[in-house]
């Protein structure tokens, strides 16, 4: 990409007295190692409040609070993929789970 397009922007805001900054990091460095040459910035943003929400050039894609849970890295990765470079195979990212362990039962 040249210089002159704008990269996406991933923000993941963070309840810094809930100490969820472990986990905001964590995601942050698959959602780099994943999809790093098609963002321009991850960044952490402190809040409170219990607070734990991943946007992508300000519009919200996960929500702990909507969602009532964390997001698991292979959901958040198809979630801003999905937003930024649908072409993108994520690899075993990509792969869904099932409901069933094998043939036979």
């Amino acid at each position: 990409m040249s210089e002159t397009t704008a990269l996406p922007r991933v923000s993941i805001r963070y309840c810094r007295r809930c100490r969820f900054v472990l986990r905001a990091g964590w995601l942050a460095q698959e959602l780099l190692f994943s999809l790093g040459d098609r963002l321009g910035e991850v960044a952490l943003v402190p809040g409170e409040g219990g607070v734990f929400e991943v946007a992508v050039d300000g519009e919200c894609v996960f929500s702990r609070a909507d969602a009532g849970r964390f997001p698991e890295s292979a959901e958040l990765k198809r979630l801003v993929r999905d937003r930024i470079a649908p072409e993108v195979d994520l690899g075993h990212s990509e792969q869904k789970p099932t409901s069933q362990r094998g043939d036979a039962e």
